[in-house]
């Protein structure tokens, strides 16, 4: 199924999609990951968790995956996964080039992605890519493109980029960082023969970092899918740590404050998707219980009052140690 012709409304859940950079790698930026993955993470422990986690996804009515080059092996677990379940045709499949995984199966790393958006880093990874989802990819985006890429403006990148909208795979870029609403205005203005060169775009946008939204609106205005990730701020919008106000909303409503961080994020007329990164069929449960969260304007005004300065967001965030 082309991006384009995705459906959100197909099901209840359908507005959710799973992404996978908590269970392609041993190692990465979430509080609480020694709780809900186990010791021994071995390619093969996680590849069967990631396995579970798509099934019960799928059956859920979920129907977005989204994975990176540098998430260490999500591609190559969602690759395994389609070929083991010929009825998923209609599962739409995103995934992202830019960053390159160095940490060779190891959490303690000292580095874990090494990030070049150049030409040639293009090549190899989309043939990786290909290799691994041959034609099932519907989405490649830029990974974290900044203010200060390069990939916006040089003009190899463009060319490959506008060769592959050609063959009918939707282009988007994702962006990180207090300059994110920089460089989707940026990319909103980029254009092959006229037309807009990128379908999506797939920026962190949550209750305590919510500074993106009018960029993203412009987006959404300009014809752009908006996929929202980082919903749960790395953890911090999870149980048990989640901040008072967003407990007593979730107490209100009877479910986790996880899905109250994500039926926030889904109250935007703008979001597309919003991105569950759960690491256990549980934590996917409690998520996806946001597709039934009718937030009150008094309960988004609440949830609105959590925002922290951008800076300070994201200073936090680069703080935070890969586990």
């Amino acid at each position: 199924m082309p991006f384009s012709r995705f459906d959100p409304e197909a099901t209840p859940t359908a507005r959710i999609g799973l992404g996978l950079a908590a269970v392609g790698r041993p190692g990465y930026l979430t509080l609480g990951r020694d709780r809900d993955l186990p010791a021994d993470r071995t390619p093969e422990a996680l590849r069967e968790r990631s396995h579970r986690l798509m099934d019960a996804a799928r059956a859920a009515g979920v129907r977005y995956f989204d994975a990176a080059r540098s998430y260490g092996r999500a591609e190559e677990f969602l690759a395994g996964w389609l070929a083991a379940r010929p009825d998923a045709a209609d599962q739409v499949i995103g995934s992202k080039w830019g960053y390159t995984y160095t940490a060779g199966w190891r959490a303690d790393a000292e580095v874990h992605e090494v990030k070049d958006h150049g030409a040639l880093t293009f090549d190899r990874q989309y043939a990786e890519t290909r290799a691994l989802l041959g034609d099932r990819l519907d989405l490649y985006q830029i990974h974290s493109v900044t203010p200060e890429s390069p990939a916006l403006n040089d003009p190899a990148v463009l060319d490959r980029l506008a060769g592959l909208a050609a063959e009918g795979v939707t282009v988007g870029l994702s962006t990180s960082g207090p300059g994110q609403a920089d460089a989707i205005r940026a990319a909103l203005e980029v254009t092959v023969e006229g037309r807009p060169l990128f379908g999506a775009v797939q920026s962190t946008f949550n209750v305590l970092e919510p500074s993106v939204g009018p960029a993203l609106a412009e987006a959404h205005a300009a014809g752009l899918t908006v996929i929202a990730k980082e919903v749960m701020a790395n953890g911090r919008l999870a149980p048990p740590v989640a901040p008072p106000a967003l407990r007593r909303v979730a107490a209100e409503h009877g479910v986790g404050t996880d899905a109250v961080a994500l039926a926030a994020v889904l109250r935007r007329p703008w979001t597309g998707l919003a991105l569950s990164g759960a690491a256990t069929v549980d934590q996917l449960t409690s998520n996806l219980a946001a597709a039934d969260v009718r937030l009150t304007e008094e309960q988004l005004d609440r949830l609105t009052r959590l925002a922290e300065p951008p800076a300070a967001y994201w200073a936090r965030r680069s703080a935070l140690p890969w586990r």
